[in-house]
């Protein structure tokens, strides 16, 4: 038996018979309260009924009542004013600090031992979802409503992040922006490269060469070291020659290039290549985060983001090394589509959070709801199981459900693990 088992059966009133104290009161459980994750009670402003008297306050849950001494909760004023004590098996009387007890519940016969069983079955399993065995009995509407959640708790999990960001930049939206897209353009092989690249190349910087793509290349390629070698090539050369003049405008120190990686990848996502296009998307889309969040029509959304290397790079995939096959790099619609889903929806959703635009954060889900579902390893070993993805919420809302539940085991919070524990009553 475990804490989380107990929160559980408390937050759900999962109990059997009629309950009582272990003074024997009779004991109605009319609200069990918010659950509380962080320090203090487990349950806070729960309502209960003891006799004729109803109660609101604060519950604290334990697997023997002894824990409570154990865990010093009896020189903590916080826990004070607990108006009850729900545990498994009460093994000694708890005390408030004036010599009262603390109404006790005990558990310990009041609940269906299936449901645990069946917890403890999905705890120990090793296979690749606990529940897989299981998950097709899920109904649909209980499927699309947790799918929906889910999809909204990944995209405030990611505002974690760019709130840490947006105070090293004193809330500057367009620059974390700016760094997030860079960092997308790297691919996984090169995310952090890239950046790095946008953090050490202000968009201030590019902004003030916005009308001219040979100064944005040149000071892209320049900051990233790739321009450090002696090429033969006119475009390099003639990139060289403008990044010395910039860099002594701006002092700028261009990166080292070992940090830039081209094994074991395509080489349609080679750096070099992903620079240009990056950089065509600056020279195009000038004010593009204020264009973002005010476009309503996902089609002229994506073709914001529709953008090709330079010419040279038709022939091209480093400098200096010439390709028979000559075709046009453009940023490709799978691509654009992973850039929407990864970066650019999930900004605009935490841009509507941070500035209380419903209307914005609304917006961002049914974008997705648009996009197609990805594909991948999670969603296809969804798909096995009688699991079907039909847009971008849907598989981002797996992808959040296989990593942030089913691998750390927290059916007891999961709605699909709910369902399933209830059924095998």
């Amino acid at each position: 038996m475990n804490e989380k088992f107990l929160s559980y059966l408390w937050k759900f009133r999962l109990f059997q018979g009629n309950m009582t104290l272990t003074n024997g009161d009779s004991v109605a459980i009319l609200k069990p309260g918010s659950q509380n994750t962080d320090s203090g009670p487990d349950f806070f402003n729960a309502l209960i009924k003891i006799d004729d008297t109803t109660w609101a306050g604060n519950v604290e849950i334990h697997v023997k009542s002894s824990d409570w001494y154990l865990h010093k909760h009896q020189s903590d004023p916080a826990y004070d004013n607990i108006i009850l004590h729900v545990v498994y098996e009460n093994d000694r009387n708890v005390l408030r600090q004036n010599s009262k007890k603390i109404p006790t519940l005990e558990l310990k016969n009041s609940y269906d031992t299936n449901i645990y069983n069946k917890y403890k079955s999905y705890i120990a399993s090793e296979r690749w979802i606990a529940c897989e065995n299981d998950i097709d009995k899920i109904d649909y509407f209980t499927l699309l409503s947790w799918l929906h959640r889910l999809a909204v708790e990944r995209l405030e999990k990611k505002s974690d992040d760019i709130t840490r960001n947006l105070k090293s930049v004193r809330n500057n939206f367009q620059e974390v922006f700016y760094q997030k897209l860079s960092r997308y353009f790297g691919f996984k092989a090169n995310n952090d490269a890239f950046e790095l690249l946008a953090k050490t190349m202000p968009l201030k910087i590019l902004a003030t060469h916005s009308q001219n793509l040979h100064q944005i290349e040149a000071l892209l390629y320049g900051q990233a070291g790739l321009l450090l070698e002696k090429y033969k090539d006119e475009y390099p050369k003639a990139l060289l020659n403008e990044y010395r003049f910039l860099s002594e405008k701006y002092s700028l120190q261009p990166l080292e290039k070992k940090i830039w990686r081209f094994m074991r990848m395509r080489p349609a996502n080679f750096p070099t290549i992903r620079i240009s296009q990056f950089a065509h998307l600056i020279f195009r889309s000038s004010s593009l985060l204020h264009r973002i969040i005010s476009e309503e029509n996902l089609k002229i959304l994506t073709g914001l983001f529709k953008v090709k290397a330079s010419d040279y790079w038709n022939n091209h995939y480093q400098f200096d090394v010439k390709t028979e096959n000559k075709h046009s790099k453009s940023l490709g619609k799978n691509s654009i589509e992973l850039l929407l889903i990864n970066t650019v929806i999930p900004f605009v959703f935490i841009y509507g959070k941070y500035h209380n635009r419903t209307d914005l954060t609304e917006k961002a889900i049914d974008w997705l709801e648009q996009i197609k579902g990805e594909s991948n390893n999670i969603i296809n070993h969804f798909n096995q199981l009688g699991i079907g993805c039909e847009n971008a919420m849907q598989s981002q809302a797996m992808v959040h459900l296989k990593e942030n539940y089913c691998n750390k085991k927290r059916c007891l919070e999961c709605a699909i693990g709910h369902q399933l524990l209830k059924t095998n009553k």
